[in-house]
């Protein structure tokens, strides 16, 4: 009982705002070669998004190579700890809040889950790599305020293999930024994450399997979530920590709620009404929940009227119907 009543006030602090249950309605904006100004926030604000997360990147050559190469003047300047704080300056004064997502890309696009040292030697040297690649950020996220700040972002196998690590960079980030931290684990991968008790939310990236058929119908979504979400809404109480969905969203394709993590640039057929049913169907099943945060639709581009629209076969809302329905549900309800 006395556990139910401390998750209860958990909840209610974490999501009470001037007497109102306010979920985090974010956006995943993506990082670009350039400065950002008020015409590439307004959308946000249009959208009806109240946070975005910022997503400065690291690279690796390969999944057994154990250096990040980071901020450096080779990569995009969204992509940069300088350009990360402008494009953060510049949401700020929409009032949008701030999740700083800081990631690896490996080279070629392979997958961050199977980074994968050989030796004791080159676990080391990952770990003092993604150290130095990580508190850069966090020493960010304390100077702009960042109000959630992600710790990693699908790194599955070096969670695994060393959990220790992670447990004491936790207590390293903790000892510099004071606001609220999340892990996005992929799907298929938050259920063994060891570390929930240490962070303020259980991030997970949500591609989770909804539907077979090629044009899902809202209630197909519906009746997909119902293997999903008791596993889910289980976690959040066990660990007593709300839910928070790190990115969420659906490519404008056939058999969009199949494998919604797939980005396979040979899936062209575009299916707008797939796109619209996944994502309905997503909100319907938890944006009404005491125990779901929220979440941060994937992907945003600064160019609003530059990217998407309806032959797009992208993750991207912009410019589609799901745009709508984004911006409905984001709409704070009285």
């Amino acid at each position: 009982m006395f556990k139910r009543f401390i998750f209860s006030f958990l909840l209610t602090t974490l999501f009470a705002c001037n007497g109102q249950q306010e979920k985090i309605n974010g956006v995943s904006f993506v990082a670009s070669r350039d400065v950002i100004d008020e015409s590439h926030v307004n959308p946000v604000v249009k959208v009806n998004a109240n946070y975005a997360a910022i997503m400065p990147f690291g690279f690796i050559k390969n999944l057994e190579h154990p250096e990040i190469i980071h901020n450096t003047d080779r990569q995009w300047f969204g992509e940069t700890r300088a350009g990360a704080q402008q494009y953060i300056e510049e949401l700020r004064k929409k009032n949008i809040k701030i999740m700083l997502k800081p990631q690896i890309w490996v080279w070629r696009g392979e997958f961050t889950g199977e980074i994968m040292m050989t030796s004791e030697a080159t676990w080391k040297e990952l770990e003092a790599s993604y150290t130095s690649f990580i508190l850069e950020y966090t020493n960010l996220a304390k100077e702009v305020n960042a109000e959630i700040f992600c710790i990693g972002t699908e790194l599955e196998l070096f969670v695994k293999y060393r959990p220790e690590y992670w447990f004491d960079l936790i207590k390293k980030i903790r000892a510099i930024y004071s606001g609220k931290l999340t892990y996005a684990a992929n799907w298929d991968e938050f259920r063994r994450t060891p570390f929930w008790d240490e962070l303020d939310y259980i991030g997970v990236d949500a591609y989770f399997p909804v539907s077979d058929e090629k044009t899902p119908s809202f209630e197909d979504c519906i009746e997909g979530w119902k293997t999903h979400k008791p596993i889910i809404a289980k976690m959040a109480k066990e660990y007593e920590r709300p839910i928070l969905f790190t990115e969420y969203g659906y490519r404008s394709v056939d058999f969009s709620g199949r494998k919604p993590w797939v980005s396979d640039h040979t899936m062209t057929d575009v299916n707008l009404e797939a796109q619209v049913n996944t994502t309905k169907a997503l909100f319907e099943t938890f944006w009404k929940e005491d125990w779901f945060a929220g979440g941060f639709v994937w992907k945003w581009f600064h160019k609003h009227d530059e990217v998407g629209g309806e032959d797009n076969p992208r993750f991207t809302p912009q410019n589609k119907p799901v745009e709508s329905v984004i911006k409905d549900y984001y709409k704070i309800k009285e």
